[in-house]
């Protein structure tokens, strides 16, 4: 299915090698080697090179590609935009829970030890001079193992995966602005190639999957809600002999000396092991933090690692990079998630669970909400029918997380005193069965009502998502 007036000649697809070390590479050597992405090279790039398809998507990190793998699965000629070229290094923990694992398979991906994934049993909580295994919840509709592996590995493996399913892809394409008809709909995109060559692209419509930017909305006059709670990450990779470990690691409470003889720092932190000889070691600040935009996060980051057993390795010599940070756009803090033929995807929607930190599973299910509602506009006529169709998408967000994000806005709230979490660690983590309902709670695992076999803890979550008080 092609756009009105935009039959223009496919390029044969050409693979990309990948590069023996990149920026994911070096920093943590991956026991497997990063797969090739095919790209779409287009034609000769020109002052006016137009290019056109069904659906135009800008970012092919975890929503984007999951939006074009489904697009393209659909039928629709996708063409999907991404700045650098892959591999591509992006901040993240390298750890996905349950929910994660299952967006991977739905998608079609090997999640195999075999192919390359690190798995885990669940969650070590510490703090409180306590530690505790929590294994994921035994459910139906997700699997009981969380994975682990680079983001430079996944976002590549994900991006090929919508390549397969046809979308074509463009690398080193910066997306400046949206090209708007003469009633202000979004009907394309102009930017430029590497070589800085302008370039415009036409599609009905075009969904942003840019990461918290979000430029494309902005022009539309779409900005971030600042009540909405933000976080920002800094992760770090070092040779350590933790690498090799059955559970994600998070820390509750964070010292910048000895535990309980020296400050408590805000946020939180984690240990991953990747399996490969290196370990992710990272901390997070929550905006509700009285620190927030005044902490040097970096340092902070180091005061605390310099503070685990030496026999971890977790200091400056033993680093592979540089200690690098992102931040987290969390509770929905952009909307709305549709307007004049954009839809705002993943990170750009602000999709990232307030609860816990985590974005990949919800950029890459926000790209498949999106995805359907696509397929369903474009199969009706342009018009109100189609905007109806169009108008599915921000309603099943708000029906999937909405009242379950608003909660998670409140526990930010209350949790961005890090007395206050010391407070709730020390209390909560002496009662096993607490915590499990804990790891439900903030992980967003659990069965929905209609499955008989969903137990107290999965009614409990239901009912207090349902009383979560409207946003305002």
């Amino acid at each position: 299915m092609t756009a009105p007036g935009s039959a223009v000649p496919r390029p044969t697809p050409v693979a990309a090698a990948a590069p023996a070390a990149g920026p994911g590479a070096s920093e943590s050597p991956a026991a497997t080697a990063i797969p090739a992405v095919t790209t779409d090279p287009g034609p000769v790039a020109s002052t006016d090179a137009r290019y056109s398809a069904d659906v135009i998507v800008v970012g092919a990190g975890p929503s984007g590609s999951s939006a074009a793998y489904w697009l393209a699965t659909a039928g629709l000629d996708v063409a999907l935009l991404e700045k650098t070229t892959f591999p591509r290094e992006k901040v993240c923990g390298d750890g996905l829970t349950p929910r994660g694992t299952r967006a991977l398979i739905e998608m079609g991906i090997d999640v195999s030890q075999q192919a390359g994934w690190l798995h885990n049993r669940g969650l070590r909580v510490i703090g409180g001079g306590q530690r505790l295994h929590l294994d994921w919840p035994e459910l139906t509709t997700f699997p009981a193992y969380g994975l682990v592996r680079p983001r430079a590995d996944l976002d590549a493996l994900l991006a090929n995966q919508a390549v397969k399913a046809g979308a074509r892809l463009h690398e080193q394409t910066t997306i400046t602005e949206p090209v708007l008809d003469a009633t202000g709909r979004v009907v394309g995109v102009k930017g430029r190639t590497a070589d800085k060559v302008p370039v415009e692209y036409r599609a009905p419509l075009v969904l942003s999957c840019e990461g918290v930017s979000g430029k494309l909305a902005q022009r539309l006059g779409v900005h971030r809600n600042e009540r909405r709670p933000l976080g920002v990450a800094v992760r770090r990779y070092y040779t350590s002999p933790k690498t090799h470990d059955d559970y994600l690691e998070s820390w509750l409470e964070l010292w910048d000396g000895k535990p309980d003889e020296s400050d408590l720092l805000p946020g939180y932190g984690w240990i991953f092991g990747m399996g490969d000889g290196t370990v992710n070691a990272g901390l997070g600040v929550l905006s509700t933090s009285a620190g927030f935009g005044k902490t040097d996060y970096r340092a902070m980051l180091t005061a605390w690692l310099d503070n685990t057993p030496e026999e971890w390795g977790l200091r400056e010599q033993n680093a592979t990079c540089p200690t690098r940070g992102a931040a987290l756009p969390m509770g929905f803090n952009r909307t709305p998630h549709y307007l004049r033929g954009l839809l705002l995807v993943g990170d750009s929607a602000g999709s990232v669970n307030p609860f816990n930190g985590e974005g990949i599973p919800y950029a890459m299910e926000s790209g498949k909400f999106a995805a359907e509602a696509v397929v369903q506009a474009l199969a009706r006529p342009d018009g109100p029918s189609r905007e109806r169709a169009l108008q599915a998408y921000p309603e099943r967000m708000q029906q999937e997380w909405g009242a379950y994000y608003r909660l998670g806005g409140a526990f930010v709230k209350l949790i961005g005193n890090p007395r206050v979490m010391q407070l709730c660690t020390r209390h909560g983590l002496p009662h096993p069965a607490l915590m499990r309902f804990v790891l439900k709670l903030l992980a967003n695992l659990s069965d929905p009502p209609s499955i008989s076999s969903g137990d107290v803890s999965d009614r409990v979550i239901h009912v207090l998502t349902r009383l979560t008080p409207a946003a305002r």
